[in-house]
């Protein structure tokens, strides 16, 4: 598989890294001529130096053969652009982009970027999940069609105890399709069934209708 990397920073340097030693051809894209020579000399990786943005580049680069594109610059926008340039014009089949802020997900997905990764959203998913205010943790989130795969834990305090969830007002578009119990017992929940403290549920729900959950959930 050909890979190609643009931005020759520490995230770019580690991924060729690790490319290389799997067997995959990798070319890295970079400004800096300093970092360029870094590639080279310690790596061994092929390195262009150049701007990613400019088409030019990524036809030197070989664009028209690469299997993913991969955008992993310092910044934001550059990572747009060349994700864009490489699905559009040269019809690149996976694209993968860094996020620095984890707010342009959303116009990231909605301009076809097949995957976004941001180390922001990383770290916070494994703080909610040993900090008991936010018990809300997200597993999955499929970014082409806004639905995401949640877990949270049932508080003590938690506003649904009590009540069968067909009185919760759960949205629409949001399902609860797995209850674990005391870490041993999976249970398909049903209108009837009530949430004890403890539970572990599984939730599918829309983007839209996440902070209604919450809430329904988590007060």
């Amino acid at each position: 598989m050909y890979i190609l990397v643009v931005g020759g920073g520490k995230v770019g340097y580690y991924l060729a890294k690790s490319l290389l030693e799997a067997g995959h051809e990798v070319l890295v894209i970079e400004k800096e001529a300093a970092k360029s020579a870094r590639l080279i000399d310690e790596l061994g990786v092929n390195t262009l130096t150049g701007d990613g943005c400019e088409v030019s580049s990524l036809v030197q680069a070989g664009i028209s053969r690469a299997d993913v594109v991969v955008a992993v610059t310092g910044d934001d926008e550059d990572n747009l652009v060349v994700c864009q340039v490489a699905r559009q014009k040269f019809n690149v089949r996976r694209t993968i982009a860094r996020l620095n802020n984890p707010k342009n997900e959303r116009i990231f997905r909605q301009l076809g970027i097949d995957v976004t990764v941001s180390s922001t959203e990383l770290i916070l998913s494994q703080i909610e999940q040993v900090i008991p205010a936010r018990s809300l943790v997200h597993l999955l989130t499929l970014r082409n069609v806004g639905i995401s795969f949640l877990e949270f834990e049932v508080l003590p305090d938690s506003p649904a105890l009590g009540h069968p969830l067909r009185e919760l007002d759960i949205p629409d578009d949001s399902i609860l399709p797995l209850v674990i119990r005391d870490n041993k017992q999976a249970i398909i929940p049903h209108g009837d069934s009530v949430l004890q403290a403890g539970d572990q549920v599984i939730a599918l729900t829309s983007e839209a209708s996440e902070p209604a959950l919450r809430r329904i959930i988590t007060g």
